[in-house]
């Protein structure tokens, strides 16, 4: 089967039509760089989170889980270094008054701008990208928050907690899957850069002196977990950033980065962020984050490798990758080939007639019982229920027909090539459950 090219346009008409994602506040015209998601892409995402916790298990240190507070105050932000450095280049078109980051791919100050192709440009200036907000009815200094811009500092803020609840012994990490808010110049790509998104970021608390041969393991660990979820391994590749354009904090950073459509673009980070945000929360804050070594006698600010991506760009990623166009049967279908582990359904049942609704039901109700998100199909030609099932990713549909009743067998059909066969009904429980394995 031929892979057919895939655009943007296409991924965002589909999850439209098949309700994977909705822009937000729809009926009231929508917000720019925010979503909400559907039943199905509700359920894929919760797929890919699960599958992104399987993953940071290893053998080397325990995984404890977060679920940090959206809001943080002023002075935390102050000390992680957000308020200073977490900014984007702008800049101003005057004569349309567009607005654009300035290290966006088309944007050339010598050149017109891409809206109204006038050269009228403003000073480049920074913008914030933090969402501030107020604390109580008194809007003051003291009262100043913000939404945060990423789960990180939550994580290090509750770092001393974390490590004496749980009798924590280095090297460890400490995960957390939640929302995020940048208030981005310019959303754009879908789901690419919003402005309200999920993280799925870990912390990982070492010595210093293993903190490389950690850096090196998460690398290769996380690119592992893009090959298990069946993303085209062609299409990924590791960046590395120069030394002169690291993030205030880092030591070192490996992008794992995927060919968009519109060119290879960042899925996730890898970063050696040194021991710098303990440290920072230990000056403003005036409490000890260091780990006492009993063994040597000795206390240690631990280092951090952390590991980041966003579920709403895997998410899009895992379209892109997924998406095809075939012939069958003299028509065009579209399908998406997800891996089952991450398909939001993983079986479908059909009865071939109405007069099998009732056995097919049965099977329905008997699978739903252990396999979560069954579908059952009952409108329409058989063709348009495969189409449809197609569309959505569901790795096999089952139909009953008139044999069942003869023999208990029923027909199972594979999404990607079509191919049809039979098995006994008691069998199809375990024949989808391999398949999730």
């Amino acid at each position: 089967m031929k892979k057919s090219e895939v655009t943007l346009d296409k991924i965002v008409a589909l999850c439209k039509r098949k309700g994977f994602v909705f822009p937000a506040a729809d009926i009231y015209g929508g917000i720019n760089g925010i979503y909400d998601f559907g039943h199905l892409g509700s359920l894929m995402k919760e797929n890919l989170k699960n599958l992104w916790k399987q993953s940071i298990q290893n053998e080397h240190g325990e995984i404890y889980f977060l679920d940090g507070s959206l809001i943080g105050p002023h002075a935390m932000w102050q000390a992680s270094g957000h308020i200073e450095n977490f900014h984007d280049p702008m800049i101003d078109c005057l004569n349309c008054k567009k607005r654009f980051r300035v290290d966006d791919d088309n944007i050339d100050t010598n050149k017109p701008c891409p809206s109204c192709g006038k050269t009228s440009w403003t000073d480049i200036r920074d913008f914030n990208l933090m969402f501030q907000t107020q604390l109580g009815a008194l809007q003051d200094e003291a009262s100043k928050a913000y939404l945060r811009p990423e789960t990180a500092q939550t994580i290090f803020v509750q770092f001393k907690n974390v490590l004496s609840t749980n009798r924590a012994k280095l090297p460890f990490g400490i995960a957390q899957i939640g929302k995020a808010f940048r208030n981005e110049i310019t959303p754009k790509q879908f789901l690419f850069r919003m402005r309200e998104f999920e993280q799925m970021e870990l912390e990982w608390f070492c010595k210093e002196k293993d903190s490389m041969k950690f850096f090196d393991f998460w690398v290769q660990t996380r690119k592992s977990f893009y090959q298990n979820i069946g993303l085209n391994m062609d299409k990924i590749r590791l960046y590395e950033h120069p030394k002169d354009s690291l993030s205030h904090y880092s030591k070192c950073t490996f992008d794992i980065e995927y060919e968009f459509p519109f060119g290879f673009k960042e899925l996730e980070g890898v970063a050696h962020r040194t021991n710098f945000d303990l440290t920072q929360h230990t000056k403003h804050s005036g409490k000890d984050l260091a780990v006492y070594d009993q063994e040597t006698n000795t206390s240690e600010i631990p280092t951090v490798i952390e590991s980041s991506v966003g579920v709403e760009r895997l998410f899009l990623t895992t379209l892109f990758d997924a998406y095809c166009e075939d012939k069958m049967d003299g028509d065009t279908r579209i399908l998406l080939k997800l891996s089952p582990k991450v398909a939001p359904i993983k079986a479908a049942v059909f009865p071939l007639t109405k007069k099998l609704t009732e056995p097919a039901q049965k099977l329905y109700q008997d699978l739903k019982k252990e396999i979560p998100h069954i579908d059952l199909d009952e409108k329409g030609s058989i063709g348009k229920r495969y189409r449809r099932q197609d569309e959505i990713g569901t790795p096999v549909c089952i139909t009953v027909d008139f044999q069942t009743l003869e023999d208990q067998t029923v027909t199972l059909r594979n999404r990607d090539t079509g191919k049809q066969h039979r098995i006994n009904i008691d069998q199809v429980k375990n024949y989808i459950q391999d398949l999730l394995k």
